[in-house]
């Protein structure tokens, strides 16, 4: 068998698991079971199938996140493509398509949203095999949930009767309660999980009889994409005047070859806090707790606590999220509604809808430690080998305090190294950069002071991130 090309998407921005999930930082990248990211898992559930190495398409803010992630799991992307803006699934999958087909080959893509959950991993494989020779034969196949409940987040798929691989009567948007129920009742209706196979060809081919304008914005693109260290950068003109569409309005719902294989595998979208709650551990009484809780007289909880000590007495049906920037508490019912609160936090320009405290940068990360007026305190960690960029501010100060490791320091035309208990200072307008000789992580506190403290006030005129001014 040929190997097959998996896709995987993680353009998304992941608002509805909020305040753990944040533009930024989005649920892919949340390690929400175990130790692995979601992206990690999709990954590492294709293990022991017929794969090529992965294209991936991601948000151009997310890249270093993806490659450094992809990496821990021994993923080796053959590209990785970035969206300057999103565009939704039907333009990402065109692009990935074509830069499949562009060494001259043809093969099987099997695309994966990189946020899902899959309980059966074995049970996923053995579905991906079922689907792989109607796709090479020229199916545009998607794999349909079968329903665990009258779900009205999800779109369904109605299938022509039969057993296995079916063809696809019709595809319908998300549904009242009542019409939901009636679908599930029917045993006819699947839920639409976002998950297809199709020779890249075919969906080319599909998406330029239906939505030539699309096809066409993706080819110019990826013929004007530049390459950037590992990236390939779509051309941001081009992309950003393609319409945004998905594959299921774009193809799907119009082609004569959509087929669909139901799989009852333990899938979730992870849409919502009461999502993840059905697919974690939970003790006698539907509680499911992460991180230092104590809960007193409650039942059908969830409390994700990252740091603090939290503590519950009496509560039923109540999900808490607790981080270093923000704490939600909400009724279960209620958590689909959370993106209210994001698109509140963004009207009001507050940096918790999109950034955590901590920062992830490709070169370690920063958290916020404290801030008041003319100052703010950080905690910096730089990764074995990583070198920040040589660059300036113009309206801050800033006081270098070496906590772990070994700093070597570019200020202006002195290079010197800092050990622990070590400290140093920046004027404004001093060319400096900050570097990790070790083998160990660095840590440093970094005092900041001026009138000034926003990040855009940097000038960068070396950067290894491709990142200069």
């Amino acid at each position: 068998m040929t190997p097959f090309v998996p896709v995987l998407l993680s353009g998304g921005s992941g608002t509805r698991l909020w305040p753990l999930s944040r533009e930024a930082y989005p649920k892919q990248f949340l390690p929400l079971l175990g130790e692995l990211s979601l992206l990690q898992r999709t990954w590492q559930r294709l293990d022991g199938l017929p794969c090529a190495s992965p294209l991936v398409v991601a948000n151009e803010e997310h890249r270093f996140m993806v490659a450094e992630q992809l990496k821990q799991v021994g993923a080796t992307p053959s590209a990785m493509i970035l969206e300057p803006v999103g565009r939704n699934t039907a333009p990402a999958i065109a692009v990935a398509a074509l830069q499949a087909m562009s060494a001259g080959s043809d093969p099987v893509l099997l695309v994966l949203p990189s946020d899902h959950l899959i309980a059966d991993e074995a049970g996923f494989r053995s579905a991906v095999l079922a689907a792989l020779p109607a796709a090479e034969s020229g199916a545009l196949v998607t794999f349909g949930i079968v329903p665990a409940a009258p779900e009205t987040g999800y779109g369904y798929i109605k299938a022509v009767p039969g057993a296995g691989l079916r063809a696809v009567e019709r595809f319908v948007e998300k549904p009242d309660l009542a019409t939901a129920e009636a679908y599930v009742a029917s045993g006819e209706y699947f839920w639409n999980s976002g998950m297809f196979a199709f020779r890249a060809s075919r969906y080319l081919e599909e998406l330029g009889r239906s939505r030539p304008d699309i096809l066409e914005h993706a080819r110019v693109a990826l013929a004007k994409a530049r390459r950037d260290v590992d990236f390939l950068r779509l051309d941001k003109e081009a992309f950003a005047a393609c319409p945004s569409d998905s594959i299921d309005y774009a193809v799907m719902e119009k082609t004569a070859s959509a087929k669909v294989l139901p799989i009852d595998v333990g899938w979730s979208d992870v849409g919502s806090w009461s999502a993840l709650w059905a697919m974690v551990e939970q003790d006698a009484a539907g509680n499911a707790h992460r991180g230092d809780v104590i809960a007193e007289d409650c039942r059908n909880t969830l409390v994700m606590a990252e740091g603090r000590l939290v503590a519950l007495l009496g509560l039923d049906d109540i999900v808490v999220v607790d981080t270093d920037d923000a704490v939600l508490v909400a009724h279960k019912d209620r958590v689909q509604e959370v993106k209210a609160i994001v698109s509140r936090l963004k009207r009001d320009s507050r940096p918790q809808a999109n950034l955590h405290r901590k920062v992830h940068r490709p070169w370690g990360s920063y958290d916020g430690v404290d801030r008041g007026e003319r100052f703010q305190v950080k905690r910096i960690m730089v990764k074995p080998g990583a070198t920040l960029s040589l660059q300036l501010h113009h309206k801050r100060a800033e006081h270098w305090i070496v906590v772990r490791g070994i700093a070597r320091v570019t200020r202006d035309e002195e290079v010197f190294d800092l050990v622990e208990n070590q400290s140093t200072y920046i004027p404004i307008g001093c060319k400096h950069r900050l570097h990790n000789p070790g083998s160990e992580s660095l840590e440093i506190i970094e005092v900041q002071s001026g009138a000034y403290l926003g990040e855009d006030d940097i000038v960068r005129f070396e950067d290894a991130y491709g990142r200069t001014s």
